[in-house]
């Protein structure tokens, strides 16, 4: 998937269609001039349904369909017989997306399993034919109910990617150059902040056949929870991981207040971030030896534990798996 097909947020207007018209129809054949009411009911106009699909992972083909619309229900006709229901329109969305009216900014639900459907916008009920109005007191009855009108409204999509590891560091902290060594995604890399505009996924591969999914979620920046840089749109993926793997190089100034910043952005976002498996790998240290390996361990943040790797060097990687496959299960 190239980096301008990852579209994870898209406004969309949806309507449902309408219910049909019942009939007014009065029962006529041979040897029988003045039969009853036989109108029959409208059928039901079509729903407009968000399923969930698993094959999917971003929001792109929505990009040039922003419009859809159910078909109305069709209307009642002699000797009772229904209306047909009206065709319903199916919008599928990669797992994880959340929808949102777009109006009240209100999140009405969540799609989180393969086929699972969520009626967005139910559609207009069918109109009751003349038969049903039959008494003692008004035997032909005349008239028949019209349809109920459909719904419409604008609404928000948001993906927020569904993966076991999720990649947490500053730009250039090397999270794409790992996850191109760990897994089989071909992330953009190179050597300046926010190379990465979009959230890349690879599966790794364990032992036995098994395997996990990692995202690299683009660079955070200090003030991100705020806004600043590509704040909001990626802190929003990082929601969804149930483990959080601390990226911070060797060549760091401070690797402990680096650790701190991105913790406290993740606080400032969403508090509950906090109560994650977190790990810190420290990259690139391959340039490191085992006396400054040792000043730097003095030095490490409390309460997490530390691994060293170098993702070039392929240093640690196993043991960074290992780890990780533990946390998980």
């Amino acid at each position: 998937m190239t980096e301008g097909n990852f579209v994870d947020y898209i406004k969309i207007h949806a309507e449902s269609g309408k219910g049909g018209g019942g009939s007014v129809h009065l029962h006529r054949e041979k040897f029988i001039t003045k039969g009853g009411p036989d109108g029959g009911d409208g059928g039901r106009g079509g729903h407009i349904i968000v399923r969930g699909d698993k094959n999917m992972w971003t929001l792109f083909h929505l990009k040039f369909k922003k419009h859809f619309r159910a078909d109305h229900g069709g209307h009642g006709s002699a000797s009772r017989s229904s209306g047909a229901d009206g065709s319903d329109a199916v919008i599928p969305v990669p797992l994880g997306t959340i929808v949102r009216d777009a109006d009240t900014d209100e999140i009405l639900f969540e799609i989180t399993e393969d086929q699972e459907e969520v009626i967005l916008l139910p559609g207009g009920k069918g109109g009751l034919g003349n038969w049903n109005f039959k008494s003692s007191t008004n035997q032909t009855p005349r008239y028949a109910q019209p349809g109920i009108e459909g719904q419409e409204g604008w609404y928000r999509l948001e993906l927020k990617l569904l993966a076991d590891v999720g990649l947490v560091g500053f730009p250039n902290a090397g999270k794409s150059t790992l996850l191109s060594v760990i897994t089989s995604a071909k992330p953009k890399i190179a050597d300046y902040a926010f190379t990465t505009l979009k959230p890349n996924l690879g599966i790794v591969e364990y032992r036995d056949y098994q395997s996990f999914v990692m995202a690299d979620i683009p660079g955070i920046i200090e003030g991100a929870a705020e806004g600043k840089g590509l704040g909001h749109r990626f802190l929003r993926h990082i929601e969804r991981n149930s483990t959080l793997l601390f990226l911070v190089p060797a060549d760091s100034d401070d690797i402990k207040k680096e650790y701190e910043i991105l913790l406290n952005e993740l606080k400032k976002h969403n508090p509950e971030l906090l109560d994650k498996d977190k790990l810190l790998a420290i990259s690139k240290s391959d340039m490191l030896d085992d006396e400054l390996k040792e000043e730097i361990k003095q030095d490490l943040p409390e309460g997490i534990e530390a691994l060293f790797i170098s993702s070039v060097a392929q240093q640690g990687i196993t043991e960074l798996k290992d780890k990780l496959w533990k946390m998980l299960n």
